[in-house]
């Protein structure tokens, strides 16, 4: 099945403990597949909090999401580590497992390859798991332009596409034109997914997505019939939400956290974040209380 169309980066539901909730983490892809219709998931991204994941524990999360799929929509394992190494590791552990691609980072700490290094990353990635890879160009201090990957998706078979995130829409808008015809390409800008969808983007991969699922997948069907009109009264009333999501009482950086709570809102359970990511605060509650309830999506 090929990636398109309206794809939740799920998030993982942690106990007060911080240890996976696998029950919740199945009943909510069985929400996702079952009754908001979505067309494909991703597992362990920034949004599941992948970066603080051992190899075992991404393993069983997309064990469990493939298994309560069931082939009815491709599954994306997400890869965030630093070195090519651990990359390879991640994606052999998965290799009996019916993965769609790997939704790969680039290396991204402390440092950043040159572009002859980055080309070698992914593609040693795909060498060595023989799974397909979506470069996940979330990372802004490791950056991947437009012409890096094009050249890399032209020279490495087995790159089959990019999710562009870190609210970079010109890029998406260069990558959509200019990127081969044959790419995958995914919006993460989650505050514009109806103009990247519109522009021509084969879907989304966004925080904004698991939070709502339901309400995108009307705007994927509502773009398909033409209908702008409605794509962009749900953009607009979506929009305050992942504002909401960006906001914090303290400085910190929670998206995953504040999803979890907008879902809870809406009677979805979604658990806690790991440690040491904060819940958020009152300011925010209210801010996405308030978000929730301008979008329809709770009562006011």
């Amino acid at each position: 099945m090929r990636i398109h169309g309206i794809c939740p980066p799920v998030t993982t539901p942690f106990t007060a403990e911080g240890d996976i909730d696998e029950a919740t983490f199945r009943e909510d892809i069985r929400y996702m597949v079952e009754d908001a219709g979505v067309h494909g998931l991703a597992v362990g991204g920034s949004t599941g909090e992948g970066h603080v994941l051992s190899t075992d524990e991404l393993r069983t999360l997309v064990g469990a999401a493939v298994e309560v799929a069931a082939g009815r929509v491709p599954v994306i394992a997400g890869v965030i580590v630093d070195s090519t190494w651990l990359a390879i590791e991640r994606g052999r552990i998965m290799a009996d497992l019916d993965v769609a691609a790997l939704q790969v980072t680039p290396v991204h700490y402390g440092f950043r390859p040159g572009d002859d290094g980055m080309q070698a990353f992914f593609s040693d990635i795909v060498d060595g798991t023989g799974t397909p890879v979506l470069i996940y160009n979330v990372v802004r201090w490791s950056y991947l332009d437009v012409a890096l990957l094009g050249r890399i998706m032209r020279e490495v078979e087995g790159v089959i596409g990019v999710k562009q995130s870190a609210g970079d829409f010109k890029l998406m808008a260069d990558a959509i034109l200019e990127l081969p015809e044959e790419s995958i390409i995914m919006s993460a800008v989650d505050a514009l997914i109806y103009p990247s969808l519109a522009l021509g983007a084969d879907g989304a991969i966004a925080a904004m997505v698991s939070l709502t699922p339901a309400s995108y997948v009307e705007m994927w069907d509502a773009l398909k019939a033409d209908d702008h009109k409605r794509a962009r009264e749900l953009h607009e009333a979506l929009l305050p939400i992942f504002n909401a999501l960006e906001a914090s009482d303290d400085g910190a950086r929670n998206m995953p956290a504040a999803v979890k709570y907008a879902m809870e809102r809406q009677g979805r359970r979604a658990g806690h974040p790991r440690a040491p990511m904060s819940p958020p605060g009152p300011g925010q509650r209210g801010l996405l209380d308030r978000a929730l309830a301008g979008a329809n999506l709770v009562d006011g």
